[in-house]
């Protein structure tokens, strides 16, 4: 049975515990010890994003978990994806069969113009191929543009459990809920397909972590013997609850109520430079893993911008060793295998 989180806090504290203690017991920390690297969709730096050689790559260079973003087919399936739109990541603008399933979406109040996967079978996806996101950001991706199909959730995990046999450690797969309440609208609900694929592959607290931007996404994800991780952006507020915002989800009374049913945060990397955000999730009982780690300068401090190019490759390390110092339990990154150097460093 999991435990409530003020029920670990009161027994660390009964017990002469620190809040650290509590916070390891509610979560499985990364095997070895250290902060957890989680690769962004796999390798994103490296490879097109949420492919079969991005998540192959993390692995081979360090990742301890590997993230899938779920979206539904409209065979209710689950692939991996990092929007329900596909124009940007997939070769469907050139496929003349499917010219008239462009079309203009309201999609979490945004109006949105594209493809949808949920207007596709699971087979008419197979028959695509996955392109560089950002291609003007990461040209050399482009070398690898329709060479890996679209994957089901499913497949990630097979994929997952393969690589731990190969590499002799245990890799978890991170799935997000993209969307929930926009999909559960038009009957393609989310948390029961992906709570069933947990049960199904008996997936426990060291193969899997479900992570959401909606509260009430992972309110119904509890039960099931993992940790649920609840990440906030840096404006507005979760499109489940209107008139809650980031900023007071992550005030103490706020990480307290998280608290209640989620294990982990992750704020935007942002949020915790220069804040107390990393004191006061621990004092929850939260683990803390910010997003999301890049090198090119453009998505870097300042002070770690090297050279003059927007696209050029900054002081990445220097960047990782500040956050490790302020004692994050997880990197959320582009690049895992930087991450990987700097926490050896």
């Amino acid at each position: 049975m999991r435990l409530g989180r003020r029920s670990l806090l009161l027994a660390a504290a009964a017990g002469g515990a620190t809040a650290a203690t509590a916070t390891a017991a509610a979560a499985e920390p990364r095997e070895g010890g250290g902060p957890v690297v989680i690769g962004h969709r796999g390798a994103a730096g490296w490879r097109p994003e949420h492919t079969a050689p991005s998540y192959t790559y993390a692995v081979q260079t360090g990742a301890d978990w590997i993230e899938p973003d779920l979206v539904p087919t409209k065979d209710h399936v689950l692939v991996v994806r990092h929007e329900n739109e596909i124009s940007q990541t997939t070769d469907v603008a050139r496929h003349p069969e499917f010219a008239d399933r462009r079309t203009t979406k309201t999609v979490d109040g945004r109006q949105v113009t594209g493809w949808f996967t949920e207007d596709f079978t699971l087979a008419e996806l197979k028959t695509l191929r996955a392109v560089e996101r950002l291609p003007a950001v990461r040209n050399r991706n482009t070398v690898f543009d329709g060479r890996a199909r679209v994957m089901t959730f499913q497949e990630v995990v097979d994929l997952a459990r393969r690589l731990s046999r190969e590499h002799g450690r245990t890799i978890a797969v991170f799935p997000e809920t993209k969307h929930p309440t926009y999909f559960r609208s038009i009957g393609l609900p989310l948390e029961p397909k992906l709570a069933a694929a947990i049960r199904r592959n008996r997936l426990g607290r060291r193969e899997c972590v479900v992570q959401s931007f909606e509260p009430t996404s992972l309110q119904r994800m509890t039960g099931l013997g993992v940790p649920l991780w609840q990440a906030l952006g840096t404006t507005g507020g979760p499109y489940d609850l209107p008139g809650r915002t980031y900023k007071e989800m992550m005030t103490p009374a706020g990480l307290a109520a998280i608290a209640e049913y989620a294990d982990w945060i992750g704020p935007d990397k942002s949020s915790v430079a220069e804040t107390t955000l990393v004191v006061d999730a621990h004092a929850a009982g939260l683990r803390i893993g910010p997003y999301t780690f890049r090198a090119e300068n453009q998505f870097l401090p300042e002070r770690f911008r090297r050279g003059s190019g927007a696209n050029d490759f900054g002081d990445a390390f220097a960047e990782y060793a500040l956050y490790y110092r302020m004692g994050v339990d997880a990197v959320v990154t582009d690049f895992p295998d930087l991450a990987v150097i700097a926490r050896r460093s």
